[in-house]
């Protein structure tokens, strides 16, 4: 039986419950997902890394729902993510929510989408990304990588799916850890080319404006919904790092609306027919 081993990415933390109990809540959530694709009746030895808890900063309201919420290096980075995406943003810096409310509705709208959700989306979003590529005392990024690279090194998976800011961190973790082998990962909605808020502060810095399979990575497939509003620049992982296998790899129709959702993206079709050589 092939072993899977998943790590999450933003919005998943578990208030009130231990670690292994919101690992397990995840891993069941996760498998109800797969069954819902093609994958379904293939038995999965699976287990989610949880490590939202690692990103508590403490003196800080939980979960964010605000743009007001953020501090001034993250609503930069809201500012230069909506850029990206040829968005106006009314003023080009300074302490101005009021401007970036405007344009996250002007966004939502264009997308078909819900004023209030894709707000609490994009602020717990870069809260949680600048948490762990900065942390509140520099150790949430190195916590989290160890915490990834123990339970890789426990389980020794022959799959890691990794969705959203834990394609970041399960990257800066095989890294980090070149002696963790790994068959095949999977990342899903990943923001890893996602100029400066993430792109440029990884570790291992780029080379010459390009990122490379960590080491211990036999096969790299990366899968984004053309509309996920993380997932970019346009091409991607793809045109932003090597070693990525472009022929089994790109865009992929997760769901009209919540194209980010892991639970959309483990259902996909193109999930089941990454996984079903592996399973069978």
């Amino acid at each position: 039986m092939k072993r899977i081993v998943g790590i999450h990415g933003v919005g998943q933390h578990r208030p009130g419950l231990t670690v292994p109990q919101a690992a397990g809540e995840l891993r069941e959530a996760w498998l109800a997902a797969l069954a819902r694709g093609a994958a379904s009746g293939h038995p999965q030895d699976l287990s989610v890394v949880y490590y939202a808890d690692l990103l508590r900063t403490p003196g800080r309201q939980g979960g964010t729902q605000s743009l007001d919420d953020l501090e001034p290096a993250e609503e930069e980075s809201v500012r230069e993510w909506l850029r990206e995406l040829n968005v106006p943003t009314g003023v080009p810096a300074g302490r101005a929510t009021g401007f970036l409310r405007q344009s996250l509705a002007w966004l939502a709208r264009s997308r078909g989408l819900g004023a209030p959700a894709t707000e609490w989306f994009v602020s717990t979003f870069f809260r949680e990304v600048h948490t762990y590529l900065r942390g509140y005392d520099g150790s949430a990024r190195f916590r989290v990588r160890a915490r990834i690279a123990e339970a890789v090194a426990a389980r020794r998976p022959d799959i890691v799916i990794a969705h959203s800011l834990g394609s970041v961190a399960a990257y800066e973790a095989l890294w980090a850890y070149p002696h963790l082998k790994v068959d095949l990962l999977i990342t899903l909605g990943s923001p890893l080319a996602l100029p400066h808020a993430v792109f440029d502060r990884l570790e291992p810095e780029p080379v010459n404006g390009r990122g490379r399979r960590p080491p211990g990575v036999k096969q790299w497939v990366n899968l984004a919904d053309p509309g996920d509003l993380v997932a970019i620049p346009p091409g991607g992982v793809e045109a932003s790092f090597d070693g990525v296998d472009t022929d089994r790899s790109g865009s992929v129709a997760i769901h009209t609306f919540d194209f980010h959702l892991v639970a959309n993206y483990l259902a996909s079709p193109r999930v089941a027919d990454l996984l079903g050589p592996h399973l069978a």
